[in-house]
């Protein structure tokens, strides 16, 4: 197949030219034993506890500074998994591809998505692609699935936060849905934006190593760290109040949320997590998060209360107190 051609309506018809398209630009750069066959279903050992995810990408633009939409995909449903606790093992892929993507792009999507799926040791095993007409999807989709094991023991879910547990936080906030909308908008600022968008199971094994109680952690994406947090102390019925002097907004993030009317607690992350732990493990867990490169920055953002039930507090700069809501309505539209 040739790098300049582009996506044709035949290459979704089942034929010679979708075997090509799948055998050449697909399989051979995300090449592994349980994938080869390319039978109906992969077939793959398996047993224990499982966690399974599935999860679409529809981000636009598809590329943006520090990513695309391929290494989003991996690093989103390995992250959905590492949120309960579950070791990432196998990803499925299936893709939407539009009349016209050029196969340039599309090859750069592969290795993007072969690159995030080795760094997060997790195999694509099994997937389908379709080509719609132009127009139709915006030149790529990307739909994944994922499955993984959770360890004995490791009880991890939104319900568990208790009064008195410490809210930890990952590192910084917003860059990644500013960081796509820099790019969407034509936006030049100061200093590049760069989205955080990384593969946190790595990051997750550290941490349950070094406290095997750890209540709930999520990846505060769409809805930002203020609807993440909103939704843990609805499932918990606890209140959560954080600590605004302690949440690393970066400059850059910060200076255009200014300029743009937004609020930093509610733009997407795709490479940062929030956990709930007992107080007293704090302390070490974020020693253990900060000697990993995907956690340097982390800190105590906040506590666990046991009321008002189901909400979350800001204890602002300035020492006053204000209510975090879940967001409403869509902030940045096609993000992730």
């Amino acid at each position: 197949m040739k790098a300049d051609g582009k996506v044709l309506m035949a290459h979704g018809s089942g034929g010679r030219m979708a075997r090509d398209l799948v055998e050449k630009v697909l399989v051979k750069p995300l090449h592994n034993p349980l994938l080869e066959p390319l039978d109906d279903s992969a077939t793959m050992p398996f047993s224990g506890r499982m966690a399974f995810t599935t999860d679409s990408y529809v981000v636009r633009p598809i590329f943006f500074p520090g990513g695309d939409i391929g290494k989003l995909a991996v690093c989103g449903t390995v992250n959905d998994l590492a949120m309960v606790g579950a070791r990432p093992l196998y990803i499925s892929l299936a893709l939407i591809l539009e009349e016209g993507l050029p196969l340039s792009e599309l090859q750069q999507v592969v290795a993007s998505i072969r690159q995030a799926a080795d760094e997060a040791d997790v195999r694509i095993v099994t997937g389908d692609t379709k080509v719609v007409d132009h127009g139709a999807a915006d030149r790529l989709f990307v739909n994944t699935a994922g499955v993984g094991l959770v360890p004995e023991g490791i009880n991890v879910s939104g319900a568990n936060a208790r009064p008195g547990d410490a809210v930890i936080l990952s590192g910084s906030i917003g860059d990644h849905g500013i960081a796509v909308l820099s790019r969407r908008e034509g936006l030049s600022f100061e200093t590049e934006l760069v989205s955080d968008c990384a593969p946190l199971a790595g990051l997750v094994a550290d941490m349950l190593a070094a406290c095997p109680a750890i209540r709930a952690m999520r990846d505060p994406t769409r809805g930002g760290l203020a609807s993440t947090l909103n939704e843990i102390a609805a499932k918990s019925k606890v209140c959560i109040r954080l600590d605004e002097r302690n949440i690393l907004v970066r400059d850059a993030v910060r200076g255009a949320c200014e300029m743009l009317g937004f609020d930093p607690l509610y733009v997407a992350n795709e490479g940062k997590l929030v956990a709930i732990v007992p107080a007293g493990d704090a302390s070490r867990v974020v020693e253990v998060m900060r000697r990993h490169r995907y956690g340097r920055d982390a800190a105590v953002v906040g506590e666990v209360l046991d009321a008002p039930a189901g909400r979350v507090l800001l204890k602002t700069a300035v020492g006053a107190t204000r209510v975090v809501d879940m967001l409403t309505g869509d902030l940045l539209p096609r993000i992730c």
